[in-house]
């Protein structure tokens, strides 16, 4: 399925952020000292040491990984903590830029602040060759394989030419920018009004029925069909007049 192609190791980087995950645990021991020391460099090389002993086994497909740790607030003054204890705040993720959350959880003082982290994660995918402007159609030299930083964007990197070469530009393109799936104008499958192939897909099994799409199959958008029997039903558009509905 096109749609599907354009995520670049998708496995890899669930597995990943799972692993990336373990520095939370890791980073506990020398965080217990956090608001006794003042050698936040070295407490920052700790980090990152340890970060990246618990990431050695990459996922296949990343080059390498570089976790940089920053400073807390400097105007913050914390009272003396003999243990801190990190964690994920609710929404965060170990991808990008993102943050730490420390508390205090053994102190006579409570406290809470946030490091800022940021996580780059490495692996081939496709670049620009040159500046490219909006609405230009993609040809094949307009983009190589090089290193990027797969974490460095929201949106999705693409690593197959295949998937991009006589698509529209929705963005200017800077010479060795990471080409990502929201640079590319969606396609559109089908309009409102047509038979659409309506696919049910499951663990090891697929259903698929004719339909008419109540709007239009837009890439990425969700569509709603409606089935023979009438009744209404909402799918992804994933190719020419198909759309599929995940059990």
């Amino acid at each position: 399925m096109d749609n599907l192609g354009y995520v670049l190791l998708a496995n890899a980087f669930r597995a990943l952020i799972a692993g990336v995950a373990f520095v939370c645990a890791l980073v506990c021991a020398p965080l217990c000292a956090f608001a006794q020391t003042a050698d936040a460099p070295a407490l920052a090389d700790q980090v990152k040491q340890l970060a990246e002993a618990g990431t050695q086994n990459k996922p296949a497909g990343v080059t390498r990984i570089d976790i940089q740790v920053g400073q807390r607030d400097p105007r913050l003054h914390l009272a003396p903590c003999q243990k801190v204890e990190p964690y994920l705040p609710a929404g965060a993720r170990l991808w990008g830029k993102t943050r730490i959350g420390l508390r205090c959880v053994q102190g006579a003082v409570p406290w809470n602040v946030y490091m800022p982290v940021t996580v780059k994660i490495y692996g081939q995918a496709l670049v620009a060759t040159a500046p490219l402007a909006v609405g230009a159609v993609v040809a094949a030299n307009d983009v190589t394989q090089a290193e990027v930083d797969l974490a460095e964007d929201s949106s999705a990197a693409v690593a197959d030419s295949r998937l991009v070469v006589g698509r529209t530009w929705a963005r200017a393109i800077n010479p060795v920018q990471s080409l990502r799936q929201a640079h590319l104008k969606a396609r559109q499958w089908f309009q409102a009004g047509e038979t659409v192939k309506l696919v049910a897909v499951g663990a090891g099994f697929s259903v698929s029925s004719d339909g008419e799409a109540l709007s239009p199959g837009i890439e990425g958008q969700p569509a709603r069909i409606k089935t023979e029997s009438g009744r209404v039903l909402t799918g992804l558009p994933a190719g020419d007049h198909r759309v599929e509905l995940a059990l």
